[in-house]
């Protein structure tokens, strides 16, 4: 095993200089005291002053050097890179953009050239340790939904904003969606399921993608020339609180030039058929999450209007449901986006 350069030497300490310990420093960073002591034993990223007979502590230039590093791994870098960073005061490491092959994967899983074996240390590595502990389980994800995963763990609204736009910037809504937001958004679930903790987490993820998504399909739409249909009506079921793929499935739509009018979530029935009869959508896509709230009688419920619109029920909350045979399914990002854009003859090539 290659052995960190050597640590900065020991400085003393001083009065005036102010010093955290190590539980301190670890609440400030998001991270467990663990790894901390990880990346002082494997790395050398530790504190730097140290008096005779007392637990080591931190000073100002060395949670500088554990930013940095915190940076790095949030950007994607692995532990043994973020702290080549942090030793050399780089302020982040610039890591490869690699074009890769568009493939339907699950949300617990990514294939493509940017994927890393995962960190073997604990507190680190994605994957490791049980669900509800320092790390998101993120077994075979690549660099990007890694580094927000950890962003997210420290509840830094910012930083996951920044990687999920730099995320779309680099690989485009789909690729973002399927391999970088949707894994992450599955080890909050799995870490929620395991322990009934981290709603907060899955908040601030879904709070971020909900606005880089919405900027970009701002921008699209104001960039794209809309084709001349009648617009696709996008809703969240009645009792459905979660929104968020109908935000990304929008910001698709405006990239292809696909007119659409979003409603949000949780929208009632009446309401639903009031917009029915106001828009006068070419198709309606409703979204259910969960099976309580995927119930046949809505789709039943919408009004006959003349010119006619589709029917398509998204999400995996219709998956046991029986539905009429004129209502569609929408299986997936790419499927709903094709299969939109066919019926309507919008063409779309990558």
């Amino acid at each position: 095993m290659t052995r960190p350069s050597a640590p900065p030497p020991v400085r003393a300490v001083t009065p005036e200089t102010p010093q955290l310990t190590v539980a301190a420093v670890a609440r400030r960073l998001g991270i467990a005291p663990a790894t901390l002591r990880t990346w002082d034993r494997r790395y050398g990223i530790g504190p730097g002053a140290h008096t005779p007979g007392t637990h080591r502590r931190y000073g100002p230039e060395d949670l500088a050097r554990l930013e940095v590093m915190q940076r790095a791994l949030m950007a994607g870098a692995t532990p043994a890179e973020a702290a080549r960073h942090a030793r050399t005061g780089a302020t982040a490491p610039t890591l490869p953009v690699v074009a890769e092959p568009d493939r339907e994967v699950g949300p617990d899983r990514e294939v493509g050239p940017d994927r890393e074996e995962p960190d073997c240390e604990p507190g680190v590595g994605d994957d490791l340790g049980r669900p509800g502990g320092w790390a998101l389980r993120l077994s075979g994800a690549g660099r990007r939904a890694r580094g927000i995963g950890r962003a997210a763990l420290a509840m830094d609204a910012t930083a996951v904003r920044r990687l999920v736009a730099e995320a779309v910037e680099a690989e485009g809504l789909e690729y973002t969606w399927n391999h970088v937001v949707r894994p992450v958004l599955g080890a909050i679930a799995a870490r929620w399921e395991s322990t009934g903790a981290g709603v907060e987490i899955e908040h601030l993820v879904s709070e971020a993608v909900t606005a880089v998504f919405s900027a970009r399909g701002l921008a699209a739409a104001e960039r794209v020339e809309p084709v001349p249909v009648r617009p696709v009506l996008l809703a969240g079921a009645p009792g459905e609180l979660h929104y968020l793929p109908l935000v990304a499935l929008g910001a698709v739509l405006a990239e292809r030039g696909i007119p659409h009018r979003p409603l949000g979530a949780n929208l009632p029935v009446d309401a639903l058929v009031a917009a029915v009869r106001r828009i006068a959508p070419s198709v309606v896509v409703l979204w259910a999450q969960d099976p309580a709230t995927a119930d046949a009688a809505v789709p039943a419920a919408l009004p006959r209007t003349r010119p006619r619109f589709r029917s398509f029920a998204a999400g995996p909350g219709w998956t046991t449901t029986p539905l009429p045979p004129e209502v569609g399914r929408l299986d997936s990002l790419r499927d709903a986006a094709d299969t939109l854009g066919g019926l309507l003859g919008v063409t779309h090539t990558n």
